[in-house]
């Protein structure tokens, strides 16, 4: 896809394919809980006259390759490739005339219709890429086929505490209603605490090959929910806290501290030079696996 084309493209609708749909409408104004950071009022919008897009919580604003450039994290040619990617179409801008209906969310809303064992190659692909190996994602996700705008897709699906599900793949970070996070209890004393379900899965594969510490898990899948779930960890003999190298995540680690530094503990050390604990596993999982194979020999 070319840059012309993919400016083309109708933001309101593009938002939408990844899951994420106005909570209020006025004119041409749409406004969403910002897809960039965790908000709890709505505060970026987008223009669908102009189909420009501004967030007030951080100042940023600009066309569609400005937001997936800062959505994805990546550079124009990589966002262009994911435009090309599977289940990607281009709806052409229009000048938005017609009123909103609240059909409007309903056909807008991702509808999950099937939950099935993993069986897609390319979610295999996707999952190899993130380092996971299949027998650990097994465990806790499933194939998700869902509909959304009438049209079918499939991705990942991490189950939360209310039944809804965080889908992705290599094109989508979405979640079906409702939102929530997931506590695996195993009826440990401690609990372990991760932003998202790839952070989690990173972590077993870890410990792989050796005993795995006695503990719960928390993922919050949105730092929204921290504190919902600030009770939950505050309950466990400690926590430890495996949050994102971000703003985001300082903000929570920070706020755990100060709430008991007995009882929480910053584990970001570990992988203090990397984004995330998935992003640090993708970048050191080769090296552990050429130093094993040459253990062999």
């Amino acid at each position: 896809m070319t840059i012309k084309e993919a400016k083309e493209m109708d933001m309101v609708d593009y938002l939408s394919s990844l899951g994420h749909n106005p909570e209020r409408i006025s004119g041409h104004h749409y406004w969403y809980s910002s897809p960039l950071h965790d908000e709890r009022t709505p505060s970026f919008k987008i223009n669908r006259k102009m189909n420009k897009w501004k967030d007030w919580g951080t100042g940023e604003s600009g066309n569609i390759i400005d937001f997936g450039i800062r959505f994805y994290q990546c550079n124009i040619s990589d966002f262009l490739k994911k435009l090309d990617g599977p289940g990607q179409s281009v709806i052409r801008h229009k000048i938005e005339s017609s009123r909103y209906s609240p059909e409007d969310d309903t056909k807008n809303r991702i509808k999950v219709t099937e939950v099935k064992n993993i069986s897609s190659l390319p979610l295999f692909r996707y999952l190899q890429g993130r380092r996971i190996p299949t027998a650990i994602a097994a465990r806790y996700l499933k194939e998700i086929v869902y509909e959304l705008n009438d049209k079918k897709y499939y991705a990942l699906g991490f189950k939360n505490d209310s039944g809804g599900y965080e889908l992705r793949n290599e094109y989508i970070k979405a979640a079906s209603s409702p939102k929530d996070s997931t506590f695996i209890d195993n009826g440990a004393k401690d609990v372990a605490v991760f932003e998202g379900f790839f952070n989690f899965l990173s972590y077993l594969v870890i410990h792989h090959n050796q005993p795995l510490p006695e503990r719960n898990y928390l993922i919050l899948n949105s730092t929204s929910f921290f504190e919902k779930e600030l009770p939950k960890m505050i309950a466990h003999g400690h926590a430890f806290m495996y949050l994102d190298n971000d703003n985001t995540g300082n903000k929570f680690t920070q706020k755990a501290l100060e709430t008991d530094r007995q009882k929480f503990s910053d584990e970001r050390p570990l992988y203090k030079k990397y984004d995330d604990l998935n992003h640090w596993l993708m970048q050191i999982k080769p090296p552990l696996q050429q130093r094993a194979q040459q253990n062999k020999l």
